[in-house]
Order: C-alpha cells, then sequence, then structure tokens
C-alpha cells in the first residue's frame, strides 16, 4: 500500500468521526429542542385549564348564591308577609279590645241609669232606619212581645257627651209602631212631632214641634208673650200635659227668642239635647201610674226587664 493511500483511509475515518460527532450533537440538540416543546406545550395547557376551571369555578360560585339569595328572599318574604299577618290581627285584637271596653263603660252607665228610674221601663238597642221612610224614625230590637206599645216615649241616657255637655235623662221621641219582636220610634225632631212643654225656670208652657232633621234646631211654639226675660241657655222640658210624656224629661235649651210686632205668641229655638248621630241604646217607659199597669200601688214603680 502506497502512502497516498494511507493518507485517503486515514482523511476517511476523520470524516466519518467528525460526521459521528455532528450527527451525535445534531440529534441531542433536537432531543433538547422537542422536550422543551413538549414542556411548553404542557404549561401553556395547564394555564389554559387553570384559566377554564377558575372561570367555571366562578361562574359556578356566582350562580349557587344567586341561586341561595333567591331561595333566602323567598324564605323572608313569607316570614315578612306571616308578621305583617300577625300584627294585622293583633291589632285588629287591640281595636276590638277598645270597643269592647268603651261598649262596657256605656252598658255600666246605661245600667247605673236606669237603677235611678221611677217608671216601669224597657232597654233597646237601636237597629236600624224606618225601612218605609213615613217618618225620621228608627227601629229598636224590643217589640210587643217585650211589652211595648203604641206612644210610649223613648229616653235616653246623657253622660255628658251630648249637645248641652249635661248628664241625665233626655227625651229622644215615642213609639208609633209595634211588631212582635222590633218598633218603630218617631224622634222628636220629625215635622208631626208635638210635645207639650214648659221653660223650667220661667214655667212658661208651648208645645216643642221638629222641622224634620237632627241638625235644624227644635221651635218651642205657641208661647203666650210675655215681658218676662226668657235667658238664653235656659233648659226646656217636658210639661206632663197630654199624659203621653211624663214631666221633668229634658228636651233642650234656649238658643233664639223669635218676636213678631203684631203676632200675640212668640217662638224659640232649641238646641236639642239628644246628640243622634251617637245614639245607640234607649229606654222605653211607661209612665201609667202602678193601678194601671195592674200592680199593686203599695209595690210603687218596678224596674226594667
Amino acid at each position: 500500500m502506497t502512502g497516498e493511500d494511507s493518507k485517503k483511509r486515514r482523511r476517511i475515518n476523520t470524516n466519518a468521526y467528525v460526521f459521528i460527532a455532528l450527527s451525535l450533537i445534531s440529534f441531542s440538540t433536537l432531543l433538547f429542542s422537542a422536550r422543551s416543546s413538549v414542556a411548553d406545550f404542557k404549561d401553556m395547557g395547564l394555564t389554559m385549564y387553570s384559566g377554564l376551571r377558575g372561570s367555571i369555578h366562578g361562574l359556578s360560585s356566582f350562580i349557587s348564591r344567586t341561586v341561595f339569595s333567591v331561595r333566602e328572599l323567598a324564605t323572608l318574604k313569607q316570614a315578612y308577609d306571616s308578621l305583617t299577618d300577625r300584627i294585622s290581627r293583633y291589632e285588629q285584637l287591640e281595636r276590638n279590645a277598645a270597643d269592647i271596653r268603651q261598649e262596657n263603660t256605656r252598658l255600666r252607665e246605661q245600667l247605673g241609669f236606669s237603677r235611678t228610674l221611677s217608671y216601669r221601663y224597657i232597654a233597646a238597642e237601636i237597629i236600624g232606619s224606618d225601612p218605609d221612610n213615613l217618618f225620621s224614625a228608627f227601629v229598636i230590637n224590643q217589640g210587643k212581645n217585650d211589652g211595648i206599645e203604641n206612644n210610649m216615649p223613648v229616653i235616653a241616657y246623657q253622660s255628658g257627651e251630648g249637645l248641652d255637655g249635661e248628664t241625665g235623662e233626655v227625651l229622644v221621641g215615642k213609639v208609633v209602631q209595634t211588631a212582635p219582636f222590633e218598633s218603630l220610634v218617631m224622634p222628636l225632631y220629625d215635622s208631626t212631632s208635638y210635645i207639650s212643654s214648659r221653660l223650667k225656670d220661667s214655667r212658661i208652657e208651648g208645645i216643642v214641634e221638629g222641622q224634620g232633621s237632627p241638625e235644624a234646631p227644635l221651635l218651642l211654639r205657641f208661647v203666650r208673650r210675655t215681658r218676662e226675660d226668657i235667658a238664653i241657655g235656659e233648659p226646656v222640658v217636658t210639661s206632663g200635659l197630654g199624659r203621653v210624656f211624663p214631666p221633668g224629661i229634658k228636651l233642650g235649651r234656649v238658643t233664639r227668642v223669635l218676636y213678631q210686632e203684631n203676632d200675640t205668641s212668640i217662638e224659640i229655638e232649641l238646641e236639642s239635647s239628644v246628640d243622634f248621630s251617637r245614639l245607640e241604646y234607649v229606654f222605653v217607659i211607661d209612665s201609667r201610674s202602678p193601678a194601671e199597669n195592674g200592680e199593686n200601688p203599695e209595690n210603687g214603680a218596678g224596674g226594667g226587664n
């Protein structure tokens, strides 16, 4: 083998070594790059998954909180409605209790007043108005079966809350129609009502007439002309003439005196002692003597029923 062949062989071996070395280096570099790409891909996937998972968790948490809030609001609304209803019931019970206390007070006053009456009486409650509108009348819940008859006087107890602010018995009117369990009462302000009366202090007599309305003044008519001064505010009471109304029951007070130059009598306007807008209970009285009632005169007048 010549020297030239030896050089060629050595050159080939050197090139082979260089090629192998370069191949190894290239392979290592490629392998490293591939691993880096895989690592980057994993990191990117992890990041995206983490973001998606966070979004899903946030959305689910928001939905859960919203559903919980709606349920809580519904529960609170039910509780609020229940409390409101309970408060309304308590307020109604309180109003009812107040009404009952007032009713008991009025009934005690009526009972105390009834014990002072010297007549046989029948306590009654106003339950309605005149169904036929023949009078300015009202209906009471006692009738023939309770001993009520036509023309019986009807009075009421005034506890200082009437129009004149005094306490005592006042005239309301008289019974004009009876049924087994109800009666019709014509009030003194009816235009067909005529009551023999007198001024309590001066003893001047006349006839009290109504004008058809509780707001209109009563008229004391057929009063003889007199030079005596008639005092404004003087009480007017029943005279007892005619035997329909017992004497001394209060009708009203003088508010105005009407003089006419050519008349032989005067007229007097009265303010009724009864506040008909607040009237609830009345007493129908029988002012006949005990003998007329079929009672023993020695026993005197009885109480009510």
